[in-house]
């Protein structure tokens, strides 16, 4: 996996310094998906993994996107085509969204409960997240019954693990050692 990241990193960056360029972050995105989701499907896949030739990769692969992307995106399909990197692109996808998300200074964050949060509650942990991460961040709240009580929040590499079984957790292990 950490591969085809490395692999993916430099067709994102790409994409994304043009993006930048061209003030049409929203819309490479949107190119991106779509051909991300070509290269997913079944027989795509099993067609470039048949060792079909360069062109013929490029032409089924810009026939099957059609409109769905400019000529800028269709000539990252080629390049990516000729380094036969096409079913990569999913990866692309991610590292572009890794790129725009760091470009906004935005942060997703995940955080699960044992009950529902309130708006109130919601958005005081939405200001106090903002102002310790200096980022606008964006919660995706879920409820876990085994969380018992408190919160876990992840963000990014960084987890802060405020509930009940984490304290019992934290605590076992400080009496046994």
């Amino acid at each position: 996996m950490s591969e085809l990241t490395t692999i993916a990193r430099p067709y994102a960056k790409a994409a994304f310094d043009f993006a930048i360029e061209a003030n049409a972050i929203e819309s490479w995105l949107e190119m991106l998906v779509f051909a991300a989701e070509v290269a997913n499907d079944d027989t795509i896949k099993e067609y470039l993994s048949g060792g079909a030739s360069v062109e013929q990769a490029q032409d089924i692969f810009l026939k099957v996107c059609d409109v769905q992307l400019d000529s800028n995106g269709q000539n990252l399909i080629k390049v990516m085509a000729e380094n036969q990197r096409l079913l990569v692109l999913p990866q692309v996808v991610a590292q572009f969204r890794e790129l725009k998300a760091e470009h906004e200074k935005t942060l997703s964050v995940d955080v699960t409960s044992a009950v529902e949060l309130t708006a109130g509650q919601e958005t005081t942990l939405c200001a106090a997240l903002e102002k310790r991460l200096a980022r606008k961040v964006k919660l995706n709240c879920k409820i876990d019954a085994n969380v018992v009580s408190g919160l876990v929040i992840k963000a990014g590499d960084m987890v802060i693990d405020g509930s009940v079984r984490g304290k019992l957790s934290r605590l076992a292990t400080i009496m046994q050692s």
